[in-house]
């Protein structure tokens, strides 16, 4: 099958080039199931992300805990939930940071469209 060439405007499409280049990023957040990996990767961010191979782009938005980044470096939102869940993040904050708005403000964006 070719390349994906959907575009959605604001998204990354999460399709098979994606998920060869976000592997080890996903591969490590995944790891995140086990609390004993959790605690190791806050010991010591660095060493953990070599554990799992990260490339430069991955360990630079791990760094800066940035969603969109995380996204752009191949990774998948279900496999980052295990990582926003070390810094007791949830989903509402992440999408709070893909639209540029307070989580306050994300919430209330979603329950003025609960209904439609």
């Amino acid at each position: 099958m070719g390349k994906d060439k959907r575009q959605i405007p604001g998204t990354t499409v999460f399709g098979a080039e994606m998920a060869r280049k976000g592997y080890a990023l996903n591969k490590m957040c995944f790891s995140f199931n086990d609390a004993a990996n959790r605690d190791a990767f806050v010991a010591d961010e660095d060493a953990y992300c070599a554990r799992f191979g990260l490339n430069a782009e991955q360990r630079e938005a791990i760094r800066h805990r940035n969603v969109l980044e995380l996204l752009a470096a191949g990774g998948n939102a279900y496999y980052l939930a295990k990582f926003a869940g070390i810094f007791h993040l949830d989903m509402q904050d992440i999408g709070a940071q893909q639209t540029g708005m307070t989580k306050d403000e994300f919430k209330a964006m979603l329950a003025a469209h609960a209904n439609d």
